[in-house]
């Protein structure tokens, strides 16, 4: 069983999750297992369903059944978990009350989004990335109802350098016992703004940078893409839903047809500019509305989901690391330029 860990000066917690250094590829140099990546296993290839635990959702090809061929998109159970499901834990103190840890209890799944070993979600028509999403919203609804797990993090990997262990394309689900510190950043913020502005801070923001335009990347009637005024990496990204929103889970099916072409236009723009690079994205949402005490009174008036995506083109390092602050060589005004679909 893993467990969380607080920093007492920091005020972050983190996991200790020891099974996950079991997975074999962890600790080899780099370049010895992309060179190998051809030749290994994949186990999330299809035929080879028996190789992952038992699927918890999938979207399947008529007549076929659980844990066989025949699926589109497949959620299982990660194999090593950062977090394993419970009970609410209990936070465990020293005598000294400096040191801080509670049981690794959580969800850990993985999204794995297409048979296709070799395809990426810039690759998949419009409808199979429907079809992702249509998932990431059912296990987010689904998950939520256990109250003990108070939010929900969506991400994905792709590439080694992002820290992608396998190349087959997939997504993550994280359910945690606690709202992350960046979370509780962004909700106290937001919610001081609000006090301030009298309006969602998102909402204002995305109304000023698409009246400004000079870091609009991408929009339709539903989403927008941008270049965050302060990015603190190259080409980095903000994909905002236009109508105030505070969860993820609550996206409709005519938004999830927006969301599909957005996403698509501007991971093509990022392969066809970059030539392909790794990248992070993830969707930063409010804590689970159903984990009473833990998602703050109000919030669905002043938070606002949203979704990064940060292509790996630098390395942050000690300057980085020791201060918080980020050096960027890229302006964000430029990026935009550079991934603006021509017309």
């Amino acid at each position: 069983m893993s467990e969380l860990r607080k920093d007492i000066i920091g005020g972050r917690w983190v996991i200790i999750a020891i099974e996950r250094s079991k997975r074999p590829d962890d600790f080899r140099p780099a370049q010895e297992t992309q060179k190998n990546e051809s030749q290994k296993f994949c186990p999330f290839c299809e035929g080879n369903e028996i190789k992952t635990p038992p699927e918890v959702f999938a979207i399947r090809r008529k007549g076929s059944k659980p844990d066989q061929p025949g699926w589109l998109v497949r959620v299982v159970p990660n194999k090593f978990p950062a977090l394993s499901p419970g009970l609410t834990p209990k936070i465990e103190k020293s005598e000294d009350g400096l040191f801080f840890r509670m049981e690794g209890i959580g969800v850990h799944e993985v999204i794995i989004e297409s048979p296709n070993h070799k395809g990426e979600l810039a690759d998949f028509r419009l409808n199979h990335l429907e079809k992702i999403i249509d998932t990431y919203q059912n296990r987010m609804l689904e998950i939520q109802k256990e109250k003990q797990y108070k939010y929900l993090h969506l991400f994905k990997n792709k590439g080694r350098e992002a820290g992608a262990s396998l190349s087959h394309p997939h997504s993550q689900l994280v359910a945690t016992p606690i709202v992350p510190k960046r979370i509780l950043e962004e909700l106290r913020s937001s919610s001081q703004f609000k006090e301030r502005f009298g309006q969602c801070i998102f909402c204002r923001l995305i109304e000023e940078e698409l009246k400004k335009g000079e870091r609009l990347v991408y929009q339709n009637d539903h989403f927008c893409v941008l270049t965050p005024f302060a990015p603190r990496f190259p080409f980095e990204l903000r994909l905002y839903p236009k109508g105030h929103s505070t969860w993820f889970s609550e996206i409709t099916e005519i938004e999830k047809k927006s969301l599909a072409q957005a996403l698509k236009t501007v991971l093509v723009r990022l392969k066809k500019i970059l030539s392909d690079p790794p990248y992070n994205f993830y969707i930063h949402q409010g804590p689970n509305p159903h984990s009473i005490g833990d998602c703050p009174n109000g919030v669905e008036h002043y938070y606002h989901w949203h979704l990064e995506i940060i292509p790996i083109l630098t390395k942050a390092a000690g300057f980085e690391w020791g201060t918080g602050f980020y050096i960027n060589p890229v302006s964000p005004e430029t990026a935009a330029a550079f991934l603006r679909p021509k017309s």
